[in-house]
């Protein structure tokens, strides 16, 4: 158990400190949102409301949500699309967070 806590918080500090380079490349609304939902995916699996399986799954999708983000910010700006995609992948995440942190699965 302590080796996924220390996992997950060292997924959450790398995620942490790419936040403010990517903050200054026109997205810090993404950042922010990013920050949220590690938030309530640390805290679930710290109370146990997610499964290792579930916050494992859970911290690969933001993985693939900042990939995305980086490869939209490769020239450097986000367009309205780019930025559409970008919500509605969070949109998605969120659903995904609230729906294993309820599923009624303890660890």
């Amino acid at each position: 158990m302590h080796k996924i806590l220390l996992t997950a918080s060292l997924l959450f500090m790398s995620a942490a400190a790419a936040g403010p380079a990517l903050a200054h490349s026109g997205s810090p609304w993404v950042d922010q949102r990013e920050a949220m939902q590690q938030h309530r995916i640390q805290q679930g699996m710290h109370s146990g409301a997610l499964t290792p399986r579930e916050g494992r799954a859970l911290y690969r999708e933001q993985a693939r949500i900042r990939h995305l983000e980086h490869n939209f910010l490769a020239d450097g700006r986000l367009t309205r699309r780019e930025r559409l995609a970008l919500d509605r992948h969070l949109d998605r995440s969120n659903r995904h967070i609230y729906w294993q942190k309820h599923d009624l699965q303890r660890r």
